[in-house]
């Protein structure tokens, strides 16, 4: 397509206003590394929590929602949906302990409740492993999805998209360092649901579509609109409902989904006023995230089966895109050519924002890693805070530039969805107990990284042909079996280190009931009389759920007003009111 006046104007608008903020910041968040990589730990949950649901709104989202639509029905979602039990455990148990903490990156944490060489080892390799390698991977899947909406939208080739989507930025990323990133991203997700909003409204109204009734009518969609899987279909079940509920949701290592947090969740935490504005921040975000969000991705993801029914039909649509790239998640970019002048450059201008948010976060992030648990770690402890903001800001290019390389190899966003969900498989239950169980050490923390990797790799290049279900369920038992198993026949962690992490973190329930009885002996209480969260951790479970139900609620009773269901619609609108209202006590006793 070629961009009208009007698209173009808006597109450079939004440029400008992003690298404007990154400029005007880039002088405080230049004073240390505390500003850059945590904006001053002042920020309030409104606004952390808009960035993190603008970084999980990336320009590979709708593409990969898309994928999961056209393949498995509006069902395929549970892949992602079942990932509100780990952001809602978050919330309720983990924003706290995290914001509680103190530290800078959430890798600082095994030094904190780790000792010896092994802890050291940990911090050192896991910047490494996640700063660099994951987050490159999940880097190089949003780049991918702009080469598909450049190749689509604009004609342009991959190399050609990449080098226009990235360099602005890199620029005010590395110019305005997490204040920026916040900042930026309250602008972008505006822009960005307007844009998506919008276009699904004008997509409707194409004529081959016919309006809501159309779509929900056109035989290509009717098997396609189910909530929930087919529960004569065993398959589906298992794959799409049972494993995604029961197992992956806690076992699974995902960013923005980690179990007992972490990543750029943690670091949104940490950057928080304090623990009220942590919480705040994070169960703003899961009730935006899928209550608020999905569902004009799914109205365009439907529609698009009217239209390009089949792969070959988007093939025969853009012949100049190379056959590897042309999969079910181009879909979601071939429908938005349909739109017109002037709403075309906002919903481009939109992805675009969608496309910065996250790669601007996973940018400030991956580089937080490098610099303070790896320079600052190992190379040079006495390193400057200006020495620190300079690596931050040329780590920032470097991790950018092999992102881009490695889009060019990826082919479909689900494809790297499955990979990412395979190499965390079987860690997520270990991030979530090593806060509550005394026992757990460093040789339990590698056991799990080391088993899950090459159960992965094992699965990818000798058992490729295995269902995805399989791999993700074998995987999490064997490297469950194996990090349990090792982190009993270890030593534990040092003594002292085990008491001064349970003052400094208050964790409840049993797990710590050893350390305590044991600092006892030795004349210390190490029970707070009065600590805030102390003891309420059965509590904050219920929240937990209340909270589950009340998003779940709101996210089907959405989709049956929309399918015009009013009955169910009705009913599940009071059942996500009473949760909120249940909610809203649970919060006050908390």
């Amino acid at each position: 397509m070629q961009l009208a006046t009007l698209d173009l104007s808006i597109i450079i608008a939004f440029f400008v206003v992003s690298l404007a903020i990154g400029v005007v910041v880039a002088k405080k968040a230049g004073k240390s590394a505390s500003e850059f990589f945590l904006s001053g730990r002042n920020m309030p949950w409104w606004l952390l929590g808009v960035s993190m649901v603008a970084t999980t709104f990336s320009a590979d989202t709708p593409n990969l929602v898309t994928d999961l639509v056209r393949q498995n029905g509006v069902a395929g979602n549970w892949a992602w949906w079942a990932f509100l039990l780990t952001g809602m455990l978050t919330v309720f148990v983990y924003a706290r302990l995290w914001r509680r903490s103190g530290v800078v990156t959430d890798l600082e944490f095994y030094e904190m409740r780790y000792s010896g060489k092994l802890a050291e080892f940990l911090r050192g390799f896991r910047a490494i492993y996640l700063g660099v390698f994951f987050n490159i991977m999940i880097m190089a899947t949003v780049c991918l999805a702009a080469i598909k909406i450049g190749g689509v939208m604009l004609g342009l080739t991959p190399v050609q998209t990449i080098l226009v989507a990235s360099i602005v930025t890199v620029i005010y990323s590395g110019l305005g360092g997490l204040r920026g990133v916040i900042i930026t991203d309250f602008v972008q997700f505006g822009l960005a649901m307007i844009g998506s909003i919008w276009a699904t409204i004008v997509i409707l109204d194409i004529p081959e579509v016919n309006g809501l009734s159309g779509l929900l009518g056109n035989p290509n969609v009717a098997g396609k609109l189910s909530l929930l899987p087919d529960f004569n279909n065993t398959e589906m079940v298992v794959t799409l409902l049972l494993i995604p509920l029961a197992v992956q949701w806690w076992s699974v290592w995902y960013p923005g989904a980690e179990p007992g947090g972490g990543g750029y969740i943690a670091q949104r935490m940490l950057s928080a006023k304090d623990e009220k504005n942590a919480v705040g921040a994070t169960l703003f975000f899961n009730v935006a995230h899928y209550a608020l969000r999905p569902w004009p991705w799914i109205l365009i993801a439907l529609a698009s089966l009217v239209i390009f029914p089949e792969i070959a039909d988007l093939q025969a649509a853009f012949p100049d895109m190379p056959a590897d790239k042309v999969k079910h998640d181009l879909a979601y970019s071939a429908m938005l050519t349909y739109l017109p002048a002037g709403l075309f450059g906002l919903v481009l201008a939109s992805l675009i924002a969608a496309f910065m948010s996250t790669l601007s976060t996973h940018l400030n992030w991956g580089s937080s890693y490098v610099v303070n648990d790896v320079y600052k770690r190992f190379v040079n402890k006495e390193a400057s805070e200006q020495e620190q903001v300079m690596l931050g800001r040329i780590s920032t290019v470097v991790l950018m530039a092999l992102a881009a390389l490695l889009a060019l190899a990826l082919s479909n966003a689900l494809q790297a969805f499955n990979i990412l969900l395979q190499i965390g498989a079987g860690t997520g239950l270990l991030f979530i107990l090593r806060w509550f169980w005394w026992r757990i050490n460093a040789y339990s923390e590698i056991t799990a990284m080391v088993v899950s990797f090459v159960i992965a790799l094992g699965f990818e290049f000798v058992f490729p042909d295995v269902a995805d279900h399989i791999k993700l369920v074998t995987g999490v038992a064997i490297t469950t079996v194996a990090w349990v198993a090792v982190t009993l026949l270890t030593p534990p962690t040092d003594e002292e280190r085990l008491r001064s992490f349970f003052r400094l973190i208050r964790p409840s329930g049993p797990g710590w009931q050893p350390v305590i009885d044991r600092a006892k002996a030795d004349g210390e209480d190490l029970v707070p009389i009065d600590g805030p969260g102390w003891g309420k951790l059965p509590l904050q479970i219920l929240s937990m759920f209340v909270g589950c139900l009340g998003v779940y609620s709101a996210l089907f009773a959405t989709g049956y007003w929309i399918y015009g269901k009013t009955m169910p619609a009705f009913a599940l609108t009071v059942v996500a009111a009473v949760a909120g209202w249940g909610l809203f006590r649970l919060w006050r006793k908390l």
